[in-house]
């Protein structure tokens, strides 16, 4: 550990906040991984501590998450408009600005974040707009995450309060039964938060970073003290297996029918739909 590291508690209660650990273990995390947020979260898996599902860099403390899709379904947005406080992302001129913001990206296509803050907005651009409102509410506020979606046909779900939005791509044309299907797979998708499509599209750095936790928690069982470290990489790999079937979307099972797959719920409306991508922002 070096000893410049200078470990605030504003960190450590970031810390806190993601992984739901207890302030000491995560102050102690910090320290021991020099400040490093993420190796952080994993020294905590690693000590068998339960964490929350760490997804943080895609989630902002207060503020509206708002999708919306082109006129032909085959686009879609999302923005993350956020605030300092609840009391103000409650307001319903700031819900009116937000989704008064979406259907301006929408309108002018936007393809980036930096691309939608330029738009013209009124007689100004989105950037000036927010400094207006800036000024004119006295609390910070922002447009910190803009994701888009292109696909055969693009589904979108705002959950209540705009806490939590969806986009998720299907590769039929749009029409009422994919309509349907897509509504039902982005309610799963903002209840179940999978972190990627399928197990195939899991990036090889989460699978060996999840492999390695396993791998020192079963060190550290008794049960497992002397096997062979083939037989206890076996059991890893049986466990990423079981890791996919709950966090990976179309291995999930749906929510609405426990004996199908989403897979196998998608076929049993089409039988060549699938879902190509989704995409999906919180807050908190």
């Amino acid at each position: 550990m070096s000893e410049t590291t200078n470990i605030t508690a504003a960190d450590v209660n970031k810390l806190r906040q993601t992984t739901g650990a207890g302030m000491m273990d995560c102050r102690a995390a910090l320290m021991e991984t020099n400040g490093d947020f993420e190796a952080a979260i994993d020294f905590l898996r690693k000590k068998g501590q339960k964490v929350a599902a760490k997804r943080s860099d895609r989630d902002a403390k207060e503020g509206l998450v708002i999708a919306n899709t082109s006129a032909d379904h085959k686009v879609g947005i999302i923005i993350n408009l956020t605030s300092e406080t609840d009391f103000v992302a409650k307001n319903e001129d700031f819900i009116k600005l937000g989704l008064s913001f979406s259907d301006t990206a929408m309108s002018n296509n936007c393809k980036s974040l930096e691309e939608f803050k330029a738009c013209a907005y009124e007689n100004m651009t989105i950037e000036d707009k927010i400094m207006e409102t800036v000024a004119r509410i006295g609390e910070k506020i922002d447009v910190t995450a803009f994701e888009r979606l292109e696909a055969e046909s693009i589904v979108s779900y705002n959950h209540a309060g705009y806490r939590v939005a969806v986009l998720v791509g299907l590769n039929k044309a749009y029409n009422e039964a994919t309509e349907a299907a897509g509504k039902d797979v982005a309610m799963q998708i903002a209840a179940m938060n999978p972190v990627a499509l399928d197990p195939a599209s899991v990036p090889a750095e989460t699978i060996d970073r999840e492999k390695a936790i396993i791998m020192d928690l079963m060190k550290q069982d008794p049960k497992m003290e002397g096997k062979p470290e083939d037989m206890l990489s076996k059991i890893a790999d049986g466990k990423i297996n079981a890791y996919f079937k709950e966090n990976t979307l179309l291995v999930q099972p749906f929510v609405k029918d426990g004996s199908k797959t989403v897979a196998e719920y998608l076929k049993s409306v089409d039988a060549d739909l699938t879902a190509t991508a989704f995409t999906r922002l919180n807050i908190g």
